[in-house]
């Protein structure tokens, strides 16, 4: 193992469930403002993975009044609180871009059971 692997796996996070796309979840992220810290949430399906080890990242996609937003979050982060997993979601294909074009009932992804 070369030096960088090395370092990289002692910062890889076990605490966090299985991400899958398609799935619902909640990201609690800790947001400093001054001298407070807090814990926001961000709500919507995971539209994709990439990556492996120290950068993987996943992008979550939400509609807020009216207008998509999506966030970027690398997966091993000390700013990810927790992830929580509403619904597991049945897709065929490893990135939901097409999620982008659709509004309303379309937009919607099936429960796997």
């Amino acid at each position: 193992m070369d030096l960088v692997k090395q370092i990289g796996a002692d910062q890889i996070r076990t605490d966090l469930p299985q991400l899958n796309v398609g799935d619902s979840a909640r990201v609690y992220i800790k947001v400093k403002e001054g001298a407070r810290e807090r814990i926001q949430m961000f709500e919507g399906i995971i539209i994709k993975k990439n990556h492996g080890g120290i950068s993987a990242t996943f992008t979550v996609r939400r509609v807020s009044y009216g207008v998509g937003v999506e966030k970027t979050f690398p997966v091993n982060s000390p700013n990810i609180d927790r992830i929580e997993i509403i619904r597991k979601g049945k897709v065929r294909r490893a990135k939901l871009y097409y999620l982008r074009d659709r509004v309303g009932k379309a937009a919607k992804v099936k429960q796997r059971l």
